[in-house]
């Protein structure tokens, strides 16, 4: 796939024109994420998730050239064990969830230009902070809403990452775009998220993301 990327990006910078009247644009995107590797399937699972980005070329560069940044959710792992109480048959529950967060900043090449087919590669570093919260519930079955609930474990960590992207997007009138891609990711010095012990982790991801964008200029012809 990579290799695909990398001739459509290719034909974008023989081929396809890269008028300085390009601009940048803003995104909303839908994304799955899987991990990749013992370390990140061990303390993960696939999770689905959401972000916005931004794309800002340089004109001075002939827009072959652009600014990045973003910010993303992705839920990895949300569990629920039961435990019922063999005398009186009263049932708790335990609920895990671990929450990805990603506000990343660096560059993309690639058409940016007036062209409808426009591939890209890029890299950012990134600003990633991992919450994993455990609840346990004593569940009200007559009355969900009256439930006990109590707060056993949350646990906060920000880390340091950094990204690969490949994607295309689809220009439509120079106005709005459809996006298409993939990301490898990979997070450093991670303590061990879950369970007991010191044990270092490096996870690492695989991001397929869909989504639409927007131009700065048919944004500012909306606020005219």
């Amino acid at each position: 796939m990579f290799k695909f990327l990398f001739a459509l990006l290719v034909l974008s910078v023989l081929v396809l024109p890269h008028t300085a009247d390009a601009g940048g644009k803003v995104g909303i995107y839908g994304v799955r994420m899987e991990p990749d590797g013992e370390d990140a399937q061990n303390f993960s699972k696939p999770g689905w998730g959401g972000g916005i980005h931004l794309v800002a070329p340089f004109p001075q560069l002939a827009n072959f050239f652009a600014g990045t940044g973003g910010f993303e959710v992705i839920n990895l792992m949300s569990r629920d064990r039961v435990f019922i109480d063999g005398t009186t048959g009263l049932r708790t529950e335990q609920q895990t969830s671990q929450n990805y967060y990603r506000l990343f900043l660096g560059g993309q090449i690639g058409g940016h230009g007036r062209g409808f087919i426009r591939p890209h590669i890029g890299s950012n570093i990134a600003l990633v902070i991992y919450s994993i919260n455990t609840d346990v519930v004593i569940p009200n079955d007559a009355d969900p809403d009256n439930e006990i609930r109590q707060d056993y474990a949350t646990v906060t960590k920000s880390v340091f990452g950094w990204d690969i992207t490949a994607g295309v997007d689809l220009n439509f009138a120079n106005a709005w775009s459809i996006d298409l891609g993939v990301r490898y990711l990979k997070s450093f010095s991670l303590p061990q998220q879950l369970g007991e012990g010191s044990e270092t982790v490096h996870p690492q991801y695989f991001q397929y993301y869909i989504g639409i964008g927007v131009s700065f200029k048919t944004i500012s012809r909306w606020g005219s």
